[in-house]
């Protein structure tokens, strides 16, 4: 098994040849598509194409047999060249997963091809307006009547549901033994009726639309239902740790981005007789980002590792981890680009006012910082619940 601190070979032919389809779009790209209201469909078009989409999925069924650790470097990469694609974190990592381990071999022949080929993307539906991060209190409710199942709830924040096909609900099921709901996972394409959605505004400027959902009496036949429906627990974590990841490759490749801009800035921005990258109180807070965001990769990458190796309850510890520190490192290197830059930095032509706003997404979604140490001082430090 490879040590995923060192990077193969073909990792970093992976990275390089990202980069550079990265390097082709950049910032300038996001920033028109987000101006005109639009979707990245071109970059998202070429990624497909050159099999980045589904680097993760099962080669039988048109994936790249790859696993998250690819998947993640994909993301990362293009969110260092100013162009990350958010839809990867939902689309291929979250659904494509859990359809790739879980659903029926009719269910993979129907998606998994299209995900990884990317004519056909899919949302995840979880979070609730009165769930937040409570997944215990999820009120999506799915009752067998016959052969069908009938969904009722609402969802929010759900991202991409404008251009996905169909989107993997979370709801829950009432156990016939113990009259207990459990969760199940149900894929609900865009145009069932009685599913709606509604734009949510938001200020934060990003390619990916926010919605909430209303399911109103939505009927779904009986294939519908995401493998065993006992499992469904099992089943919702082994989408829940590769969104961790990912989020993380995100954050990094934010962090990365505005370090990069900074330290451009500071090699050649001259107010005294030396740049000013040449003083400390500039370069040492640089240093300590760049720092930062080697470290969360390290602890991705072990998450990664964890998680292609089948380890779900050593991957779900990284994941959480990794998650919560490439947040923590991504907050830290914007602010401090912009710092840097001091004017400059809150000007349109750089590009990285905006991204104070984008670097807060990654502390809060998809699960809070908060609830990530909940997680670490309960389940990995043994300490009691205060909840």
């Amino acid at each position: 098994m490879s040590n995923p601190v060192i990077e193969s070979e073909e990792h970093r032919a992976l990275r390089s040849s990202v980069a550079a389809l990265g390097k082709r779009y950049g910032r300038e790209y996001i920033a028109r598509v987000v101006a005109e209201g639009g979707h990245a469909d071109a970059l998202w078009a070429e990624a497909a194409k050159l099999g980045y989409l589904g680097v993760n999925l099962p080669e039988e069924y048109g994936g790249g047999g790859g696993g998250i650790a690819e998947l993640s470097l994909v993301l990362e990469e293009l969110g260092a060249a100013g162009c990350p694609l958010l839809m990867l974190v939902v689309s291929p990592a979250i659904c494509g997963t859990v359809i790739a381990r879980f659903g029926t071999e009719a269910q993979k022949r129907e998606w998994l091809p299209g995900l990884a080929d990317g004519t056909r993307t899919m949302a995840f539906g979880i979070t609730e307006p009165d769930a937040g991060s409570n997944s215990h209190r999820i009120t999506t409710t799915a009752r067998r009547d016959g052969e069908e199942w009938v969904l009722n709830g609402r969802k929010v924040f759900i991202s991409g549901v404008d251009i996905a096909d169909a989107t993997l609900i979370v709801g829950r099921t009432e156990d016939a033994g113990t009259g207990r709901l459990k969760p199940c996972l149900f894929i609900v394409p865009r145009d069932t009726p009685g599913f709606g959605r509604h734009p949510i505004d938001m200020e934060l400027a990003a390619a990916e639309k926010q919605f909430e959902l209303t399911l109103d009496e939505v009927r779904l036949p009986a294939a519908a239902l995401i493998g065993d429906e006992d499992a469904g627990l099992l089943q919702l974590f082994a989408g829940l740790n590769p969104e961790r990841i990912m989020t993380a490759a995100f954050a990094l490749g934010m962090g990365r981005y505005a370090l990069d801009r900074a330290v451009d800035y500071a090699r050649t921005r001259q107010v005294w007789k030396e740049p000013i990258g040449a003083h400390q109180a500039i370069a040492h807070p640089l240093a300590q980002a760049h720092i930062e965001l080697e470290l969360a990769r390290l602890m991705m990458q072990k998450a990664a590792h964890l998680y292609d190796a089948g380890d779900d309850m050593g991957a779900g510890e990284a994941a959480n981890m990794a998650k919560y520190a490439a947040a923590e490192a991504a907050v830290h290197a914007v602010d401090q680009a912009v710092h840097t830059l001091g004017g400059n930095g809150l000007t349109r032509e750089y590009g990285l006012a905006s991204m104070v706003t984008a670097a807060k997404v990654a502390r809060i979604a998809p699960v809070s910082r908060e609830m990530i140490l909940n997680f670490v001082s309960h389940q990995t430090l043994g300490l009691p619940k205060s909840y």
